[in-house]
């Protein structure tokens, strides 16, 4: 057994700022290093497409070793990793403090990120990436009724498979008749609550771009939740996107841009003594991990990280302190549940399970927990190279998540949740209904 590989998990900082960082032969060598061991070991090859393409490549030269496979060809495993960190947390036996230093999503981010930096990333997928742009036209009634009418179409989808590379069947989110932040109230009607020994009594909601733009009902759920149980809540003043789909572009400098448009804002909530919440697990993620591994001396940035969680971390840690409503009203029935990459690498537990389990103590809940990656993975599952393949590695959570019939599907990311009910059409096996887990809390609560 080798020193290390039984020690908890550490991160290193990414040195993103060092211009050697960029550099495309010292990243190859690393690509190679790296490469070379998970060859050796190949327990990661059930998770995505970037290791069995690796191992495809490794088995097709004539030694079958990895120094044989050309560079060039590296990019065909690098365009197969969107990030989700689960090779990293939960199978790999080699990552830090283990001596062989073994980190392979920041591995993909970097040579994403000197790809970015050559101009090598098409028009295309920086526009998928830019959330914020494309949802700016959300709460425009004439746009959005046109938005909503190509997405729907047949021959609009074609087009826009031609000119953004959107797969034609993929599903796509809406835009919003009108955005979350128009018509959330700034603040709810509590004015005091008790601090728990978890958890600050009082909560700064991230609307985050897609409750913003696309689903608004997942925040305003989340704020009828907050005012049952009599948690004082603002909506933060002002926000930009988290930087998560730049991150996943290699577009590093877009990310600080993010960072510096949020950071600061945040800051001044986490120093009130708010916690922080946002109901889309990869923009928690974003403020939690990947931001203070890219700004590791900034206080501010660790502020906010420490000030942050996901919406069913805060109400579980309240319900531990004794502080939440447990009046529960409604029964559920038989309810599918899906957890995230992004939700699963947080390093929180199964809080939403949790939840629905309390509830089960008061009214009915049949729960099926499904813990495996959808394939959607943002702008993976929609593009049109790895759409199929993002069919192809949801199957199995298609299949689990139509057991015994359910009445509700859920997933904690509102995209994993469409990709996932898709995937059930075209399976046979429609959901009868898809709701996110807010959504179901506040039902269960009896709340209109």
């Amino acid at each position: 057994m080798r020193e290390g590989n039984l020690e908890a998990p550490t991160r290193h900082p990414i040195d993103w700022k060092n211009p050697l960082y960029y550099d495309r032969d010292d990243c190859n060598r690393e690509l190679e290093r790296v490469f070379d061991i998970c060859h050796g070991c190949r327990r990661c090859v059930s998770l995505c497409q970037s290791f069995p393409n690796l191992f495809d490549l490794v088995d097709a030269t004539a030694d079958g070793e990895v120094h044989g496979v050309a560079k060039a060809d590296y990019a065909k495993v690098v365009d197969q990793c969107y990030l989700c960190d689960l090779c990293y947390m939960t199978k790999c036996p080699y990552v830090p403090p283990h001596p062989w230093n073994v980190d392979f999503p920041h591995l993909m981010l970097r040579a994403k990120a000197i790809k970015h930096s050559q101009g090598l990333v098409g028009p295309g997928e920086k526009f998928l990436a830019s959330t914020d742009v494309h949802g700016s036209f959300a709460g425009i009634p004439v746009v959005v009724q046109a938005v909503n009418a190509v997405n729907r179409a047949k021959f609009t989808r074609n087009t826009l498979d031609g000119m953004l590379g959107v797969h034609p069947n993929a599903w796509m989110p809406e835009l919003a008749t009108k955005r979350f932040r128009w018509s959330a109230p700034k603040q709810g009607s509590a004015t005091e609550v008790k601090d728990g020994e978890r958890t600050p009594g009082r909560v700064a909601v991230f609307a985050t771009c897609y409750v913003n733009y696309n689903e608004p009902g997942i925040g305003h759920d989340l704020l009828k939740v907050l005012e049952h149980n009599a948690i004082p809540y603002v909506i933060v003043e002002k926000e930009s996107c988290c930087g998560m789909p730049k991150l996943e572009l290699g577009d590093l400098p877009a990310v600080e841009r993010h960072k510096n448009a949020n950071i600061p804002v945040l800051a001044r909530y986490a120093k009130d003594g708010f916690a922080i919440v946002s109901a889309i697990p990869s923009c928690t993620l974003m403020f939690k991990q990947e931001l203070p591994l890219m700004f590791p001396d900034e206080a501010d940035v660790q502020l906010v990280k420490d000030a942050f969680y996901d919406p069913f971390e805060y109400l579980v840690a309240r319900q531990k302190d004794g502080l939440l409503k447990t009046d529960f009203k409604r029964d559920l029935g038989k309810v599918s549940y899906h957890i995230p990459c992004h939700g699963r690498v947080q390093k929180i537990g199964r809080k939403t399970e949790e939840m629905f389990k309390l509830i089960g103590r008061q009214v009915s809940v049949q729960l099926n927990t499904v813990e495996r990656c959808s394939g959607h993975a943002g702008t993976y599952g929609v593009k049109t190279p790895t759409h199929p393949v993002a069919m192809k590695i949801g199957k199995p959570v298609f299949k689990a998540m139509a057991k015994d019939e359910p009445d509700f599907i859920a997933s904690d990311c509102a995209l994993a949740g469409h990709h996932i009910a898709q995937g059930m059409r075209e399976a046979g096996t429609p959901p009868k209904a898809l709701q996110h887990p807010l959504s179901l809390l506040r039902y269960a609560y009896g709340l209109e």
